[in-house]
C-alpha cells in the first residue's frame, strides 16, 4: 500500500553547492546525508516536519539528466508486495534493488512515465 510521496529528485551539477542553497537561502532541513558510493552522496532536504523531500541527484551520475524531469518517489511499506500487487494489475514494475539506505524500485503508468518507489530501511 502506497503511504505517501516520499521524494521529488533534482538533478544538480555539486551537490555540496545545491545543499547550501537549499538549506542556508532556502532554510530547509537536511534529512540525509550519506555517501551513495565513491563519488556521490545521498541528500534528502526538505520544509521541517516534511513527509515529501528532495533528493539533490549528482547530473554526472543520471547520464540522461537533461532529458529527466523531476522524478516522483512513493514511500511504502512492502515494496515487494506492492510491485507484486501492481504487476498483478497490468502495471510495467521493474524488480526492487536493496540498496544501503532502501530498497528502490520502479513502475511505469500508461504512458510511459516513470516513478519510483522506496521502503527504508
Amino acid at each position: 500500500m502506497f503511504k505517501h510521496i516520499s521524494t521529488v529528485g533534482v538533478y544538480v551539477e555539486d551537490q555540496q553547492k545545491a545543499l547550501a542553497f537549499w538549506t542556508e537561502k532556502v532554510g530547509f532541513t537536511v534529512y540525509a546525508n550519506f555517501p551513495m558510493g565513491p563519488k556521490a552522496t545521498w541528500m534528502e532536504v526538505g520544509p521541517e516536519n516534511a513527509q515529501t523531500r528532495l533528493v539533490l541527484y549528482p547530473k554526472a551520475m543520471m547520464k540522461n539528466w537533461a532529458e529527466l524531469k523531476p522524478s516522483i518517489v512513493f514511500e511504502c511499506d512492502d515494496i515487494y508486495k506492492l510491485c507484486e500487487d501492481l504487476q498483478a494489475k497490468g502495471v510495467d514494475v521493474d524488480k526492487p534493488n536493496e540498496m544501503e539506505f532502501g530498497i528502490f524500485g520502479f513502475f511505469r503508468d500508461e504512458d510511459g512515465n516513470q516513478f519510483g518507489l522506496k521502503q527504508p530501511k
